[in-house]
């Protein structure tokens, strides 16, 4: 489905962080996961064009790669987007390099925390609140899953 995307039209996709959400006995928690240095993740993607034919318009899409969580995602998720570094994202784009870059991220490359489950609710709008850590049920969160800082 996508082997000529893996070839031709590769991108990157810039975020400031994404958002994982545990299973729990009370519900789905989601996480919000961002870098723990710098301010930018750099997620390997794909794109293409494509027509609609209900509209009549040529739409230019993306996806990001998802690969195995690392030790550290897979606390609470077992899948992680494919994270690059300067040089691995050159190399991306440029098709130099291929599958042998879509692994997960080191253990310390990113911090998370738990966030509130507004972030779960269409409709609620979208507003710097939704990344702010909260304070979980102490009896079934590890004080080892979060760093943040």
């Amino acid at each position: 489905m996508f082997r000529d995307a893996f070839r031709r039209t590769r991108c990157l996709v810039p975020a400031s962080g994404y958002y994982e959400w545990e299973t729990r006995p009370d519900g789905k928690q989601p996480y919000y996961i961002t870098p723990a240095y710098g301010s930018v993740l750099t997620i390997a993607g794909l794109w293409t064009e494509w027509r609609d034919r209900v509209n009549d318009e040529t739409l230019a899409t993306c996806a990001m790669i998802i690969t195995e969580a690392n030790s550290f995602i897979s606390t609470i998720h077992d899948r992680m987007p494919v994270l690059l570094d300067g040089e691995s994202a050159d190399a991306w784009l440029s098709g130099d390099a291929g599958i042998e870059l879509l692994n997960p991220a080191p253990y310390d490359m990113l911090r998370m925390w738990p966030v509130s489950r507004r972030v779960s609710k269409p409709g609620n709008g979208d507003d710097p609140t939704l990344i702010e850590p909260i304070t979980v049920h102490a009896s079934t969160e590890p004080a080892t899953r979060f760093r943040l800082n």
